[in-house]
């Protein structure tokens, strides 16, 4: 069994990521069993510069706030603020703070620097502005896209003015609290203003679609991408809230779905203008359904990964990234009879391997699930293994 593993492992590079896949994917998808371990960050990086420079792939799209990532593209496009400020700004869940995005915005911002738009390297958020504590207000959307449409369309167009808007949203703490994630009652998602501000957002995207010619014309199509992120935040961020005030027992199987509807709609736009590697937790990625507890309940929805997959095909490719150790987290080598011991049986520190492959090697002998000792960090399900197309994997993750 080992010398059928070893012939499926080769060094992570994107030449031997493009030999697992029939083609070039629009949006090959890497994923990572824990969060904020810059080791893993870093190996993202280099994947990207290599994919950058091998394959003309031109755009990065990360697990972080789809509107606060504007901050970081136009940093990476023209050099707009300073480093520490876009860090601060363009990143949410903290992101900012780990060294590993630093020094890939830095790279993005030297390799960008006098070369034309055509060659310029983009960056995405594609999460929506929520945390698990709860859900940004929709009044930086929402604005903003009134504001594109107001700037350019004739007024008596608009379902309403920016005053009528404003005074609908009230202030935002009614929409952040973060008590509503617990308390349903506590949530305005369901007052009469918020169910007016969901037909009015909806009346904005159909204006917007309605005059893209016109938009386009005026202005260009990367702002008129930008308006559309408005109406997709605008108009996701309000049915959230709308559910975040419902108190039936499918509540939070409803609402981590539609994060991840969220981020399938963004990664779908963003792979419009391109080929892009996207990189968020595995369970975000993967082609199956994916499962957590929560509360005591557990919970199954679509990811991201999977909606996306079912709608572009063999254009989508998914590799999961599984770990060995983290010792500073408490966890140790792996069980032998699980896949990750089996991958930490091979000599290398890193390696990508063929998933079909590996899970047809291993039949019906499959491995045994890994348990971890460790909240933060989810091993690998043997069954996703043949749904994904490779398998990265990183023998010890050293401290950050």
């Amino acid at each position: 069994m080992a010398t059928g593993i070893k012939d499926t492992a080769h060094a992570v590079e994107a030449a031997a990521v493009m030999g697992l896949l029939p083609a070039r994917p629009r949006l090959l998808a890497l994923g990572e069993p824990t969060h904020g371990e810059d080791a893993l960050l870093r190996l993202r990086n280099e994947l990207f510069r290599q994919l950058v420079e091998q394959e003309g792939y031109r755009t990065i799209a990360i697990e972080s706030d789809c509107v606060a990532g504007l901050v970081v593209d136009d940093y990476v496009a023209s050099g707009a603020g300073t480093l520490d400020e876009v860090m601060e700004r363009g990143f949410s869940h903290g992101w900012g703070a780990c060294a590993a995005n630093r020094e890939l915005v830095r790279w993005m911002r030297a390799h960008n620097d006098g070369r034309p738009a055509s060659e310029r390297l983009r960056f995405a958020g594609f999460d929506g502005p929520l945390e698990i504590t709860g859900a940004a207000s929709p009044r930086r959307a929402l604005t903003a896209l009134h504001g594109h449409l107001s700037a350019r369309v004739d007024a008596g167009l608009l379902p309403c003015t920016a005053e009528t808007l404003d005074r609908l949203l009230g202030a935002d703490e009614r929409w952040t609290d973060p008590a509503a994630m617990t308390d349903p009652s506590r949530s305005v998602g369901q007052s009469a203003e918020a169910r007016e501000l969901r037909l009015i957002a909806d009346d904005l995207v159909a204006l917007l679609d309605a005059q893209t010619p016109h938009l386009i014309a005026a202005t260009s199509r990367d702002d008129w991408d930008r308006a559309r992120l408005y109406g997709r935040t605008a108009t996701g961020l309000l049915r959230y809230h709308f559910w975040m005030a419902d108190a039936s027992p499918s509540r939070m199987t409803r609402l981590v779905g539609l994060r991840d509807g969220m981020m399938a709609d963004n990664l779908l736009a963003v792979a419009e203008r391109g080929p892009v590697l996207g990189h968020a937790h595995n369970a975000h990625l993967q082609r199956d359904r994916s499962t957590m507890r929560m509360g005591g309940l557990p919970l199954e929805w679509w990811s991201a990964g999977a909606l996306v997959s079912a709608r572009l095909g063999e254009e989508y490719a998914f590799l999961a990234t599984a770990l060995g150790t983290i010792r500073h987290r408490g966890v140790g080598a792996p069980p032998p009879d699980t896949v990750e011991g089996l991958l930490y049986a091979l000599p290398e520190d890193r390696c990508v391997v063929d998933a079909p492959r590996l899970a047809a090697a291993l039949g019906e002998t499959r491995p045994a699930p890994r348990v971890s000792p460790w909240f933060g960090y989810a091993p690998l399900d043997p069954a996703h293994l043949a749904n994904s197309d490779g398998v990265v994997f990183v023998k010890d993750v050293p401290r950050s």
